[in-house]
């Protein structure tokens, strides 16, 4: 079935012997389905109701809405993992004539939408979700209208959009459209007339466009605006009896891009482009962030044709040199990139597994696939390399090398933008994650030449390893607030040097978007665990930036045995504090030889200089050491800024352990915060949690075979009655504080009775 999606195959038959027939007929969206006919009912056959529609999603260079339904169930099966998938789809329509919510409708005939948006309320089962998990799944229609959005539409959208928030579930958008409905009063084209200035000679010019009295009567009250001259109306606004054709339908953008930003700030978007998207179309991919794009799917803000007119000349012949992958993923607009819709389904899934099945929970954990006990092998050295390596492993010389994540779990983001900075979602012992590394290898950031500026030229900027660049920065921050989203615990595996603050960095707002790294650290959440690995270091404004003080409440640091912590590297730090001076000192101090030559300064004078600068390589290499000592792990964890120090190949089994504890940890703080409501501040429930675990509380395993046994949910439980019965309590009696006497009793004796 996949096959044949990618080949956009409507209908086939085969030939069996001389009597059977193997036809596809597709009557519905759960296409390919093949079935045995006899010769009779193959010479009858016609083609699916769906053909030209299908046809013209195919001209667009997508598939037919409601074959992504179909497209979609075959992922679900064949997901990876074994697991049997499947996918339940239930049209979205409107519940009532008043068309204020949407409601699903089991058993809808599919391809019977009356506007150009359709959505679905979606039931997946897959390993994560064995027993399923909810979706809204919301698409153009591009062969109604080209799926171009007008009011019906844009109304679909936002109640579609809306009934996801309302539940916490995940929100997928299927962008395939021309960009906001444009239209004429087309009842007027036949009748409006011109008031020329010399009817002899319209080349003159016209004084008004009007319409005759009895053309004007005849139209609807309202239909246009203006006033009579003589027997003239002449026509100052056309208004039209059509709702949709002009600045509402701007107005219904408006409203679908606030709606989607709120989306992402409130729960987890995901758009995946195929075909065109245009105009608001893109702004809606843009503002769900979270981008998957095919191959032949631009996302533009007007088309080439328009651009061209504009410039006064053939500039641009396609579409995708103003929005293709080639321009979009390179931007970071688009997170990934595909060939076809079938391969863009399958990513679609794939990224859901790592979101939990609302915005309340926490993401599923799989049965352990590799063992969290063993070591990472792929060790990071001082000479660059791979970080993917380090996250997901490698083949080497003798067989596989395994990396920091479950051996085939990671997938990398965003891989086209800022390459000095490889972000993506791996699983640590089943736990999804979401993880940053820095390159450390020489990255080059292209910037294409503008076809529109012949005097342009492409540029090749080259981008050193273990520094942020503007791009960097910016994706770093965008990875962090879209993992926050999905409520991914985050590693991040800080090895920088520093930010670049060259002037033409500088300019291309560095400081801007390493202030939002610290922005988005401070609206995370879920675990976030910043280790420095092996022969990495982090120094000056790049520690700041992910300090663990930031967010204490999620944040926590660990620096590797090898790794190194500080404001300068030992070179720059020597140059400040520990000049030649501090270093001929140091000589004279530990040299024999300078010792014995300084009892007669002024004769062993030459001596001593040669002496002096013989050392002198030696002594710079000590006091670089000797600075170096500064930056070591053990001062790190001495001075209280990293929670502990960490041997890289075990750092795999803690840091799980650690996430499953903070994991199961925040989830009972949860708890005690929805019971609490205001009552208890942060550490006040923290101190409830930790009361409750007693020994327990210092030790992950400890915590979580405490937290899993019959007597800790027993006490919990016990606990969160009395926290709630305190809560409800204290807030009456701050109620009641707050009424004169009177009232009071008054208030105490209307209070229904218990039900």
């Amino acid at each position: 079935a996949a096959k044949l999606a990618a080949l956009h195959v409507d209908s086939f038959a085969v030939r069996v012997g001389d009597a059977n027939f193997a036809m596809a007929s597709p009557a519905s969206t759960s296409w390919p389905a093949l079935e045995a006919v006899d010769a009779k009912v193959a010479d009858d056959f016609v083609p699916s109701p769906f053909a030209k529609r299908r046809a013209t999603a195919r001209r667009a260079g997508s598939t037919f809405c409601y074959d992504f339904v179909g497209l979609l169930a075959c992922a679900a099966k064949g997901a990876e993992g074994g697991f049997p998938g499947s996918l339940k789809a239930d049209e979205l329509v409107w519940a009532d004539d008043a068309k204020t919510a949407l409601t699903p409708a089991p058993g809808t005939p599919p391809g019977t939408n009356k506007v150009g948006m359709v959505a679905w309320h979606m039931t997946l089962k897959s390993a994560e979700y064995p027993a399923g998990r909810e979706l809204v799944v919301i698409a153009n229609d591009v062969t109604f209208q080209s799926g171009s959005f007008g009011v019906p539409e844009d109304d679909v959208y936002k109640a579609a959009s809306e009934y996801a928030r309302a539940r916490g579930i995940p929100r997928i958008y299927v962008a395939c459209n021309s960009g906001a409905r444009i239209g004429l009063v087309e009842e007027l084209k036949p009748k409006f007339k011109v008031k020329w200035n010399n009817a002899a000679n319209p080349g003159q010019g016209f004084e008004y466009v009007y319409l005759d009295r009895a053309d004007y009567e005849a139209l609807e009250p309202g239909t246009v605006l203006g006033s009579f001259k003589g027997d003239d109306f002449v026509l100052s606004a056309i208004v039209g009896t059509t709702h949709g054709i002009g600045v509402e339908n701007l107005r219904g953008s408006g409203t679908i891009a606030g709606e989607t930003s709120r989306a992402y700030q409130d729960g987890f978007t995901l758009s995946y482009v195929t075909g065109r998207s245009v105009g608001i179309g893109a702004y809606l991919v843009r503002l769900g962030q979270r981008t998957i794009q095919m191959s032949v799917g631009p996302l533009i803000l007007t088309g080439y044709a328009a651009l061209n007119k504009l410039l006064g000349r053939e500039v641009y012949t396609s579409q995708d040199q103003l929005g293709g992958p080639q321009v979009m993923h390179p931007n970071g607009v688009s997170h990934m990139t595909v060939d076809n819709d079938v391969e863009g389904v399958k990513e679609i899934l794939k990224w859901l597994s790592f979101v939990p099945a609302t915005k309340f929970d926490q993401p599923a954990a799989l049965a352990i696939s590799d063992p969290v006990d063993r070591d990472v092998a792929f060790l990071p050295t001082k000479a660059p390399y791979d970080p993917r390596h380090m996250l997901a492993g490698c083949d080497g010389p003798s067989g596989f090398v395994s990396g920091f994540f479950d051996a085939g779990s990671f997938t990398e983001y965003l891989a086209g933008w800022g390459k000095s900075v490889v972000v993506g979602r791996g699983r640590l012992g089943g736990i999804a994650m979401g993880a940053i590394a820095v390159e450390t290898r020489l990255s080059e950031q292209r910037v294409p030449a503008d076809p529109a500026d012949p005097a342009s030229n492409e540029a090749i900027l080259a981008q050193p390893g273990q520094v942020w660049f503007p791009d960097s920065a910016y994706k770093t921050a965008q990875a962090i607030r879209d993992f926050s989203g999905e409520n991914l615990p985050i590693v991040i595996f800080a090895n920088w040097r520093g930010f670049s603050g060259g002037t033409r960095d500088m300019y291309g707002e560095i400081l801007k978007f390493g202030a939002m790294i610290v922005d988005a650290l401070v609206d995370c959440t879920a675990p976030v665990s910043v280790y420095i690995p092996p022969n990495g270091e982090l120094r000056g404004g790049a520690w700041v930036v992910v300090d663990p003080t930031i967010n204490a409440d999620a944040m926590e640091m660990y620096a590797d045995e090898q790794s190194r912590g500080g404001i300068l590297e030992p070179p720059g730090i020597c140059e400040v504090k520990f000049r030649a001076a501090d270093q001929l000192k140091a000589m004279h101090r530990l040299d024999p030889t300078l010792l014995k030559l300084s009892q007669d300064k002024d004769g062993n004078a030459d001596a001593i200089k040669a002496r002096e600068d013989a050392l002198a390589p030696t002594y710079m290499q000590v006091a670089h050491e000797f600075a170096d000592l500064h930056d070591r792990a053990g001062r790190m964890k001495a001075k209280g800024v990293i929670r502990d120090v960490l041997s890289w190949p075990k750092c795999r089994t803690y840091l799980y352990w650690r996430t499953k504890r903070r994991l199961a940890e925040d989830a009972l703080k949860a708890r005690f915060k929805a019971a609490a409501g205001d009552e208890l501040s942060k550490a006040e429930v923290a101190a409830a949690v930790a009361d409750l675990a007693g020994a327990a509380h210092g030790d992950d395993k400890a915590f979580l075979a405490w937290a899993e046994s019959a007597p800790a949910k027993a006490a919990v439980a016990a606990k969160l009655d009395a926290v709630k019965l305190a809560a409800v309590t204290g807030a009456v009696a701050k109620l009641l504080a707050g009424l004169p006497a009177d009232a009071r009793a008054k208030a105490l004796a209307n209070l229904p009775a218990p039900q």
